[in-house]
């Protein structure tokens, strides 16, 4: 038999049975235990020691599993660690029991109260401490230039809006004092109402806004006044998103902490987008109702309330361009609803009363909106004069006034704008016709400027047809020559340093003058050689002489011998260019132009000073400096600087305030006497068109070589104002521009000073003063010597002579060179005041003689022709009709 089929050794004793029981008591392998092992007498047998019957394997088994009288059978390999799902305790204790080791199936899954509270507190922990870390490292921001980027305001002199400009935002900041406590608690009431004791933020409002932007709508109704101020002025991000809206909240927390209320506040309500442009409450205050921030009562800050809710739908003008639904009767209606809801509001707060809110049941009136370009008309040339004056103060420079903020108070009176603009503008539209007269009427411009004698402000100017199409202020600057308004500064300067001695040395002659008196002779003489001080013959570089010719190549007075010497009363009256030239020379033209700029000229306008010409004006200065300089003569020599802003404030208070100074230009001597021989002008003269029924005036007319510029100038004592009236084209970008000729303008043979420049001055100076009392000149006191007297009387007695006291005979001028005509004619053929054609008939051509050897001409030939030398406008005698205004030319 093979030994794998043998059968094992059988053991002593007890047979087959015993045998089995062996095998199956040690199915792990272990041996059988020896009969009796187990203390019993018979063993394995029963009670009788018989054996027990077992009958197969499985039987065996199950005894042993049993336990019937053997050991437990030693884990099978793979199954240990597990014993119906439960896990077998770890080696060491675990510090996130998970899964749970002492728990079966799902429970295991299941985490402990212990876990979940450590891990909440642990989250919490370190959202706290990521917040902490945050707001450590979180700053306050400063205000964002954009959100404090404001507009100036302009204000006439009486105190009113003029408007809101130059700035980079329709915005005006104020102090929370300028802002009534119905303003500050309306916005309380109706968009935080607790805003005095939160601290920046609202929790439920931050979770509201963030719940609608996971829905995917907006985050309105989560921002408290802190957070709105913070978003609009330090963020400057209106975005929806939340990367801005965490920022925001650290910002506002920090912000809610660091920074007072009333700060707050104030730079919400200065912050803010009202609508209509307007940011902040001023610039809101002044679009909706034209009324200042600190004027508003509490409907209009509840109405205003409203309007921070989206001006779209709550402006009453309605926005139908922006949003078809936005129509004005809608937008009233909700405008209502939200206006007494905040009213409401108020008054269950404490922050108003029953009685004073039941004023309030209907919308205010509110302004219509204005058009964004405010600067039409004349508003752009008194913004652009303001504008300078404030940046000439020094105080304010160009880049601030850029920013905005500043409230700027001008001397600009509404009444006296509009009625300069009216005068010329009535003239314009009834003789000015380019459409009829192409070649002669177009590229008419004028300009004008009225300064108060008493302060030198300027009250009105006229700057020309609309700012916002011709850009050059027409009051301030030309380049248009002044013709014979300028020779009161030859007389002044004359009565001021006197003439000089031609039989002293040079510098005696400077040392020791003659002071002259109206009274004084001169050659009014057509063709006039003009001669040095010293009787000399004046030639220019080229060795050419002067010769200077009256308006029509004319002698003063008409029909006069050709000797005849004309006093400076009558030539002033009469506009003689022959005998201020001379004058001129006489006194020396450095003292006339010392006289011009005394008066209030600026040198850098004069012109041709080196010229004979320079005593007849071809000098080009403002229509403004010429009514200053004239307002000095009112003023008895006292000389103020033409000025247009009295004062610039900010939020903080007065930034510049202006001070009047004042300079004697002259002694009132000699001013007075000026004005004197200034109103012969006006009473008898070339200048009869600008009187005034009941006041007294003093004024000179002025036209220039080739017809090319007319002026008039006058003053009373209360008012003095310049007007100038020129062809210059407007187009810009037109190379070598020219003044051009006005031979023919308006229907006009020629244009004088006596013709449209003073028919503009009357009609406005009339309305201008009207309901201002009517007030007289100084009397002037006798001054100087009367220079080359002749015992011949004058053709026509000078209106004012008698008027004044005689003065010794002085000795004869230097310029005397010929002796006087016995007994001239009478002038019989001077213009009346309504002769038409005395024009045509007596020769009306004026001329300053700026193109014979002065600036912008060419050198005079010794017998130049009227054209060329030129003289005054209005010269020649006087004997120019002015035509269809009735005045002698000028």
């Amino acid at each position: 038999m093979s030994e794998h089929r043998r059968k094992p050794p059988q053991p002593q004793g007890g047979g087959r049975a015993a045998a089995r029981r062996g095998q199956s008591g040690s199915s792990s392998g272990r041996r059988a235990a020896p009969r009796g092992a187990t203390g019993s007498p018979s063993g394995s047998y029963g009670p009788e020691g018989e054996e027990r019957p077992h009958g197969s394997r499985a039987e065996a088994r199950r005894a042993a599993q049993r336990g019937g009288g053997s050991r437990r059978r030693a884990a099978e390999p793979g199954r240990a660690g597990r014993r119906a799902g439960r896990a077998v305790p770890p080696g060491k204790k675990r510090m996130i029991d998970y899964p749970r080791y002492d728990k079966d199936g799902w429970r295991r899954w299941v985490p402990s109260w212990r876990l979940v509270s450590g891990l909440c507190i642990a989250f919490f922990g370190g959202v706290v401490a990521a917040a902490g870390l945050a707001y450590a490292m979180v700053s306050i921001p400063v205000e964002d230039d954009s959100a404090t980027a404001q507009n100036n305001v302009y204000y006439w002199a009486d105190g009113s809006r003029m408007v809101a400009t130059g700035g980079e935002r329709n915005r005006q900041s104020v102090n929370l004092a300028q802002i009534p406590k119905e303003m500050q608690y309306a916005i309380i009431s109706q968009e935080n109402k607790t805003f005095y004791t939160d601290s920046g933020i609202d929790p439920k409002g931050i979770a509201r806004a963030v719940f609608n932007m996971a829905k995917g709508g907006d985050t309105q109704g989560g921002s408290t006044i802190t957070q709105q101020y913070v978003k609009n002025a330090m963020l400057n991000d209106q975005s929806q998103t939340i990367s801005r809206k965490v920022k925001e909240i650290f910002v506002s927390i920090k912000v809610g902490s660091k920074v007072s209320k009333d700060d707050i506040l104030q730079g919400y309500l200065n912050s803010a987008y009202y609508g209509r442009g307007a940011y902040g409450i001023q610039a809101a205050s002044q679009a909706y109702f034209n009324v200042d921030a600190v004027d508003l009562d509490a409907g209009q800050a509840a109405f205003l309330s409203a309007m921070l809710k989206g001006a779209t739908y709550y402006d009453p003008a309605g926005a139908q361009s922006i949003d078809p639904a936005a129509t004005p009767e809608a937008n009233r209606k909700r405008a209502a609803s939200q206006m007494q809801d905040t009213l409401d509001k108020m008054v269950e707060y404490g922050h108003l009363g029953q009685e004073e809110r039941a004023k309030f049941t209907e919308l205010p009136k509110v302004e219509n909106p204005r058009s964004n370009s405010q600067l039409g008309g004349q508003t752009g040339y008194l913004v652009d004069l303001a504008k300078a004056s404030v940046i000439k103060s020094g105080k304010v420079t160009q880049k601030q006034l850029e920013r905005g903020g500043y409230s700027i108070h001008t001397t600009f009176e509404k009444k006296k704008v509009d009625k300069l603009k009216a005068a010329v503008e009535n003239v314009y539209k009834e003789k000015i016709d380019p459409e009829k007269r192409p070649e002669t009427d177009t590229h008419v411009q004028f300009g004008g400027a009225s300064v108060n004698p008493e302060t030198g402000a300027i009250e009105a100017i006229y700057g020309g047809q609309d700012a916002t199409k011709h850009f050059t202020n027409n009051a301030d600057v030309t380049g248009a020559q002044v013709g014979s308004t300028f020779k009161p500064f030859v007389l002044a300067a004359a009565m001021k340093w006197g003439v000089r001695d031609p039989d002293l040395g040079e510098q005696q002659a400077q040392d020791e003058r003659t002071v002259v008196s109206p009274k004084s002779r001169y050659s009014g003489k057509n063709d006039l050689k003009i001669k040095e001080y010293d009787g000399t013959i004046w030639e220019n570089e080229k060795g050419e002489q002067w010769r200077q010719e009256n308006d029509g190549q004319a002698d003063a007075p008409a029909g006069a011998p050709p000797d005849y010497m004309i006093d400076l009363r009558e030539a002033m009256r009469e506009s003689v260019n022959s005998a201020f030239v001379q004058l001129g020379m006489d006194v020396g033209l450095d003292k006339v132009a010392e006289a011009a700029t005394d008066a209030g000229l600026l040198e850098d306008s004069l012109a041709g000073s080196g010229y004979p010409s320079f005593s007849i004006g071809v000098s080009d200065p403002s229509a403004i400096r010429m009514a200053g300089s004239y307002a000095t003569f009112a003023e008895s020599g006292k000389q103020r600087e033409p000025f247009s802003v009295t004062k610039v404030t900010d939020k903080d208070g007065t930034v510049y305030s202006h001070k009047v100074e004042t300079k004697q230009a002259f002694t009132a001597k000699v001013a007075d006497n000026v004005t004197n021989v200034l109103k012969t002008v006006v009473d008898k003269g070339t200048g009869t068109n600008a009187q005034l029924p009941g006041r007294e005036v003093a004024g000179k007319t002025g036209t220039t070589d080739g017809n090319k510029s007319a002026w008039f100038v006058g003053y009373t004592p209360q008012l003095s104002t310049a007007i100038s009236m020129f062809r210059y084209p407007d187009d810009e970008t037109m190379k070598d521009r020219k003044f051009l000729e006005m031979f023919g303008t308006g229907g006009e043979k020629k244009i004088h000073g006596a013709s449209f420049p003073s028919t503009i001055w009357h009609d406005y100076m009339a309305e201008a003063l009207k309901g201002t009392k009517a007030e007289k000149f100084p009397k002037p006191e006798p001054i100087g010597e009367v220079l080359n007297d002749a015992p011949s009387p004058s053709p026509t007695p000078s209106p004012s002579e008698t008027e004044e006291e005689t003065t010794p005979s002085p000795s004869s001028s230097p310029s005397e060179s010929e002796p006087t005509p016995s007994t001239p004619p009478s002038p019989s053929n001077t213009c009346g005041v309504f002769e038409w054609n005395c024009d045509e008939e007596n020769g009306g051509n004026d001329s300053t003689g700026n193109e014979n050897g002065g600036p912008g001409g060419n050198s005079p030939s010794p017998s130049s022709s009227p054209s060329e030398t030129g003289g005054e406008d209005d010269g020649g005698g006087g004997q120019d009709g002015g035509g269809l205004f009735a005045g002698r030319n000028g």
